[in-house]
């Protein structure tokens, strides 16, 4: 992940970062300002989790495939075991990957949960469970994302090292090959 954002480039994909961002913000902010004007504490519940799932599904599905070019999900196998699995593109589409578009994922996929953090140590502070409760759901979906683009990342990573060691080796045996069979 790049700290700083890049200069002088576009988004490549507006819609898909607005769309990245949309449903955290709504999250965040109907949470926030619902304190204000709601005194209904399943409504504030029903609808911050809603708006916490349908950014889930959006980073996970969506914009984790069109802003970075990754994807992951969680299987059980045959045994009972929770197995990871991922996808990502090849290395020539990673490396034509937009950097801004890259940046925003990463920023906003980590500052919102940074956000839902404070806002349960304020729910802690003002010992208010039952908001803690709902902090909590979208602390959780926020931090499994985080750990599947992590991991998904990194699986990436090491796929396109091997693949890059395999071809180099493969370049240099055949490149001796070559040199023994015409001596």
């Amino acid at each position: 992940m790049d700290l700083g954002q890049p200069v002088g480039e576009n988004y490549a994909n507006p819609n898909a970062c607005f769309f990245h961002v949309l449903f955290k913000a709504a999250a965040l902010a109907f949470y926030i300002l619902s304190a204000l004007f709601i005194d209904n504490f399943v409504i504030i519940f029903v609808t911050t989790a809603l708006l916490a799932a349908l950014d889930f599904w959006v980073v996970k599905n969506v914009s984790g495939r069109i802003l970075v070019g990754l994807r992951w999900w969680n299987e059980i196998n045959d045994l009972g075991e929770s197995v990871w699995k991922f996808e990502c593109l090849d290395q020539e589409s990673l490396v034509r990957m937009n950097k801004k578009d890259s940046w925003l994922f990463w920023w906003t996929l980590y500052l919102t949960a940074v956000a839902w953090t404070i806002l349960a140590i304020f729910s802690l502070i003002r010992l208010h469970a039952d908001y803690l409760l709902v902090v909590g759901v979208c602390l959780t979906l926020s931090i499994a994302n985080i750990i599947g683009f992590t991991k998904c990342q990194k699986d990436a990573k090491k796929r396109i090292q091997q693949f890059a060691s395999r071809t180099f080796a493969s370049r240099v045996s055949s490149t001796l090959q070559s040199a023994f069979s015409v001596v």
